[in-house]
């Protein structure tokens, strides 16, 4: 006789789990480890002033085939994500994959990224008119 728990296989003697049970805990494990890896990258990429705020990763196709399926890759960015108390959305552009936290963000942290927008703006804008020599 045997026992069904979930995907596993256990026979009623106590006898060892299938193979199967064995590959689906690895499969856990890759993709517990992948989330934690992402929310790490999702974390960092964060800039402490916007306090948690316009939180985006980009992750380039060298990345997405490092990283393994883009449809795990996804899924486990949205965990990541609401780890992170995120609104999580991810994007396909290209080969380059956007995850990005769309909350509705605070009055003075917007003000304070277009600030900042505007400053790079301006930034790069001088850069490309220096003579370059």
């Amino acid at each position: 006789m045997q026992h069904t728990y979930g995907t596993h296989a256990v026979r009623a003697d106590g006898g060892e789990l299938c193979r199967m049970a064995v590959t689906d805990e690895l499969a856990r494990r890759r993709y517990e480890k992948l989330i934690d890896r992402l929310e790490s990258m999702m974390r960092a990429a964060l800039k402490p002033q916007f306090q948690g705020y316009h939180g985006q990763l980009i992750l380039s196709g060298d990345d997405l085939a490092e990283l393994g399926d883009l449809k795990d890759v996804r899924h486990a960015a949205r965990e990541a994500g609401r780890r992170l108390g995120w609104k999580t959305t991810t994007r396909l552009v290209g080969d380059r994959l956007f995850v990005l936290d769309e909350r509705e963000v605070p009055e003075e942290i917007e003000r304070l990224a277009g600030d900042e927008a505007a400053a790079a703006i301006d930034r790069a804008r001088q850069d490309s008119q220096r003579p370059r020599g």
